[in-house]
């Protein structure tokens, strides 16, 4: 568009002063290096209208209640990304209402689930922004780096292939020995079984697990 505009610029003047033969070849020049219908060159050329400049502005769709919201529920979703966000909604919403940690208004909720991705994005930014980054997962990034690691994309898994989560019960603080809890949660139907640990423990957490293996309804594929 800058190029287009210091075309005419440059032309307009030429055009005005030339004949009525010269404006014919000067304005079959324009138009077949800017692409513009000829009609709509001939005005430009004559300087009868200006190219606009007005940047596309979108319809404002979440106001102050939506993205009061929209906040809550990506706290509650660990602040991913506005594409899984989005996806995950309908659930999110249904599941925070039905256990008493969020009530919508049927309008409210109509419009949080009309959102696009990139408009969560942009309506989280700010908070995003304060809040910092999420922090790395470096053990992951090291897994995936190491050529005997098998990581693949699970699409449609079949039971069996878990994910496992060791969480702490220290608190803030992580400087002593607490109490673990094993968590295993099945990618496809979402079964979840929890054990305790009482140390952080390599033995004690190979013996847990042994047993967790003989409690779920499944055979275990895959960790």
């Amino acid at each position: 568009m800058a190029i287009r505009r210091e075309l005419t610029a440059a032309v307009r003047q030429r055009y005005r002063e030339a004949s009525r033969a010269e404006k014919e070849r000067i304005l079959d020049q324009f138009v077949l290096g800017t692409g513009l219908h000829r009609k709509h060159a001939m005005c430009l050329l004559r300087g009868e209208m200006r190219q606009s400049s007005v940047r596309r502005t979108g319809r404002r769709i979440y106001e102050e209640a939506e993205r009061n919201a929209l906040v809550v529920l990506c706290e509650a979703s660990d602040r991913i990304c506005g594409k899984r966000l989005k996806a995950l909604l309908p659930l999110l919403i249904e599941s925070m209402e039905r256990n008493g940690h969020m009530g919508l208004a049927p309008e409210i909720r109509a419009k949080l689930l009309a959102g696009s991705a990139s408009t969560i994005d942009g309506a989280l930014g700010k908070i995003r922004q304060e809040g910092g980054r999420q922090r790395r997962r470096p053990v992951a990034s090291t897994l995936r780096r190491n050529p005997g690691t098998d990581v693949r994309r699970l699409e449609g898994p079949a039971p069996g292939l878990v994910e496992a989560d060791l969480v702490a019960h220290g608190g803030p603080s992580a400087r002593a020995s607490f109490m673990q809890t094993l968590v295993l949660t099945d990618i496809a139907t979402c079964w979840t079984e929890c054990a305790p640990l009482l140390v952080r423990e390599q033995t004690l957490l190979s013996t847990v697990m042994t047993e967790v293996r003989r409690q779920l309804p499944f055979s275990l594929q895959g960790m």
